[in-house]
């Protein structure tokens, strides 16, 4: 279930408008969870030490939802949000590359989620929440590319 925030309405008791009231206070807004959980997972993407989030398992789904058409590109994998009226609450799992400064990273990651979700949707981002799941080392990747490419015959 999707739960929207809303704005305060501007009528005037008798249901119609407040024509004293500036332009974007005239009706209201609803923002979607999906739509906070999306702008913070971009966010969390944009900082070069993130490189994956979710957790394994979360992970392996969205890995399998990619291939699926029309499964999505999972945006929103390893995000959680809870939204209300005028603040929202963010928590990610983040794999980290190796050699990044955790610490560092999460700060970024939280200035970055915070910034972005603020400034796009008018919400008070009253924490965000990050759990590091994994670090990603180097050889991770050659021997998971390694494995598809071992099936492969050149002729």
């Amino acid at each position: 279930m999707t739960e929207t925030t809303q704005r305060r309405d501007t009528t005037d008791g008798t249901g119609k408008q407040d024509r004293t009231a500036p332009p974007e206070a005239r009706g209201s807004t609803a923002i979607a969870d999906t739509v906070v959980a999306k702008i913070a997972g971009m966010a969390a993407r944009e900082i070069p030490e993130v490189y994956n989030l979710g957790g394994g398992i979360t992970r392996a789904f969205g890995a399998v939802r990619q291939r699926v058409p029309g499964g999505g590109t999972g945006v929103t994998q390893g995000v959680k949000v809870e939204v209300g009226e005028r603040q929202a609450a963010v928590d990610l799992n983040v794999v980290v590359e190796y050699g990044a400064a955790i610490a560092d990273t999460a700060a970024d990651i939280r200035t970055n989620v915070i910034n972005a979700v603020e400034r796009m949707t008018g919400l008070e981002v009253v924490e965000v929440n990050i759990a590091v799941d994994d670090v990603h080392l180097p050889d991770e990747e050659e021997s998971e590319g390694g494995s598809e490419q071992e099936g492969r015959r050149v002729a």
